[in-house]
């Protein structure tokens, strides 16, 4: 799959989302691919793991503000300060994006599925991911906040879905 169409599909799910489940606005900026090293964060950072014949993350990071913004529309409450509900209503959104992207990328990549999201809040933290990955960028932005998605995606090993085969023709 060409980064192209990844992005449009990235695009596509998150304004979906943002417009029907969400009732805020949201616009794209320009998409980049690069390799994560070392990054510091301030805010949220949700991560979901995707697995199958191609595995990767999926990763939503956004400011504590924005998170607050995003959960008081998902859950038609206030929130000034990030605590539980709003871990929990950010895991919920990028549950919803990454599996719509999950769900649209499967007809080019094979059946997936999708992990737990994993939310981190902190001040200066950071969040790093092995291997020399490409990462497709996406970043958002809704009134003064910015948003960014970031997908990658590799080759999954061989050997555990041909041992799985193997073992299904020994016991047949």
């Amino acid at each position: 799959m060409d980064t192209e169409k990844l992005v449009g599909i990235i695009r596509s799910s998150t304004e979906e989302v943002f417009s029907m489940m969400l009732g805020l606005p949201i616009e794209c900026g320009e998409s980049h691919c690069e390799q994560l090293g070392d990054q510091s964060y301030d805010g949220v950072v949700a991560v979901v793991g995707l697995a199958g014949a191609y595995v990767g993350t999926g990763r939503i990071s956004c400011s504590a503000k924005f998170a607050c913004t995003i959960s008081s529309a998902m859950l038609a409450t206030v929130y000034e300060s990030v605590d539980d509900d709003v871990l929990d209503a950010m895991a919920e959104v990028t549950n919803m994006i990454i599996g719509n992207v999950k769900s649209q990328i499967e007809n080019d990549y094979g059946p997936m599925g999708l992990s737990i999201p994993t939310v981190i809040f902190g001040r200066n933290y950071r969040a790093r991911s092995t291997g020399a990955v490409d990462w497709t960028v996406v970043p958002f932005v809704s009134g003064n906040e910015r948003m960014e998605i970031r997908i990658c995606l590799a080759p999954g090993s061989a050997t555990s879905s041909h041992r799985a085969d193997i073992a299904a023709h020994q016991t047949l």
